[in-house]
């Protein structure tokens, strides 16, 4: 069978034409496709839409500061010289699918999880399976470089009889845990907590997302496409993603918060700071929303994330509107929530926009600079692409990227969750600790 790598992925995004094709499938199963597909993997769902890719017809990749901009400038040269089946619903038509480091200019070590990461990475996927919440399945191929589309069109008419055979994998519990490690553990925790506050009441800083990391050692091998679907049925109105470069780790996760869409010139995003747990009764989950919506704390963390997003998207924008504040409700956390909408004053890309908003002050802090400075002299482990940017970007700059936060990367019996939370004047680091613990649930509930 033709290998759905090679040749393919080494081709120069802007030297070569792309070809791309479609038919309407009877539905696939996402778990049964994920387990078929080859590596690079990438699962994503979205307002009822399931996706799930493999192989690469085009890999794009970038370092450093720039990897916004190379990341744009190569998908424009890439979709600039492409052959796209017109009968192709809007849907299905092509797209790059992948993520961002958190940081720039990190290079993972050997013992790294984030060894095979990049600091950026997007993928053209060679085979796409693509679901809409209603309409039909479409099964879509793409290939690039010589007889692009005599090739383009031999892996579809292969995976639509490959798909078709597919089955879900059978039904498995969790892989179960073994042992947890915390980085920092409880002690450390505290010290850094109260560190932050103090250059907070300084006046140094206002505010800083302080994670993370826990290692946790499995009892066998976890099967990510299980987990996955394990996250989409807990989850459902949440973006769960899957990132899987063809060697290393498999990045997932099921994350709340968006941090841009774009569609024409209308954006959208959100602002979601200020957490705190769920009930066990539906009274006692009313008076802990309740709670959060008259602390103090989580309130003024809530604002500044608020103020900043519309400061950071002010220079592209005509008019900026907020919604009603509420409170999102998750099966295992509760969150303080305010949509905020845009309209573009010029067709600005997606990516122009996820450079400017990222990190929000919700997973770095304020001012951006003294944060991210905060963050890299304080956290004793790699963020990688946690609380990066996910997701995907097509031909017109449109797309949706989500936050990575609630996630999780992981490979063979090992897995390292990520959790954070935002640090202002008045936190206080035993409360802190317990809100970290909630977040990891998330991804914990699927293992264990």
């Amino acid at each position: 069978m033709e290998s759905l790598g090679g040749d393919d992925a080494a081709v120069d995004p802007g030297s070569a034409a792309v070809a791309t094709l479609g038919r309407a499938v009877p539905d696939v199963d996402t778990g049964a496709a994920l387990a078929e597909l080859p590596r690079p993997t990438v699962a994503w769902s979205e307002d009822g839409q399931q996706v799930a890719a493999g192989g690469s017809a085009v890999t794009v990749t970038a370092d450093g500061a720039d990897r916004f901009e190379t990341v744009k400038e190569s998908g424009q040269d890439l979709f600039a010289d492409g052959h796209v089946e017109s009968s192709l619903p809007e849907y299905a038509r092509p797209r790059l699918f992948g993520g961002f480091a958190f940081h720039g200019g990190d290079n993972a070590n050997g013992d790294s999880p984030w060894a095979g990461f990049p600091d950026a990475m997007f993928v053209l996927p060679a085979v796409l399976v693509v679901t809409p919440p209603e309409g039909s399945t479409w099964l879509v191929a793409s290939a690039a470089g010589p007889n692009a589309e005599r090739r383009a069109q031999s892996r579809l008419e292969t995976w639509a009889e490959r798909l078709a055979a597919a089955r879900p994998p059978e039904t498995s519990g969790p892989p179960g845990v073994r042992s947890r490690t915390s980085t920092p553990d409880e002690v450390g925790w505290r010290e850094q907590v109260e560190a932050a506050v103090d250059r907070i009441q300084s006046g140094t800083l206002r505010k800083v997302v302080l994670a993370q990391a826990q290692t946790v050692e499995l009892e066998g091998a976890v099967s990510v496409p299980s987990v996955y679907g394990r996250l989409t049925e807990t989850y459902p109105d949440c973006f769960r993603f899957l990132v899987a470069p063809e060697e290393g780790g498999q990045f997932f996760g099921a994350t709340p918060e968006r941090l841009v869409s774009r569609d024409g010139r209308t954006v959208r995003t959100d602002a979601l700071a200020g957490s705190t747990g769920r009930g066990d009764t539906p009274a006692e989950d009313e008076w802990l929303a309740r709670e959060l919506q008259d602390s103090e704390k989580d309130s003024h963390e809530h604002d500044l994330v608020v103020e900043a997003i519309k400061e950071q998207l002010e220079p592209f924008a005509t008019s900026i509107s907020t919604g009603d504040r509420t409170v999102r409700r998750l099966a295992t956390v509760q969150h303080l929530w305010t949509p905020v909408t845009a309209d573009l004053a010029e067709d600005d890309h997606v990516l122009s926009l996820v450079e400017a908003l990222h990190p929000t002050p919700a997973v770095g802090g304020l001012p951006p600079d003294v944060a991210l400075r905060t963050i890299k002299e304080t956290e004793a482990f790699e963020r990688g692409w946690y609380a990066s940017p996910v997701g995907w970007f097509d031909a017109a700059g449109n797309g949706t990227f989500a936050v990575a936060i609630r996630s999780a990367v992981a490979d063979g019996e090992r897995a390292t969750l990520f959790a954070g939370n935002g640090i202002v004047g008045d936190s206080d680091p035993d409360c802190e600790w317990d809100e970290v613990q909630l977040k990891y649930r998330p991804v914990l509930d699927a293992l264990e």
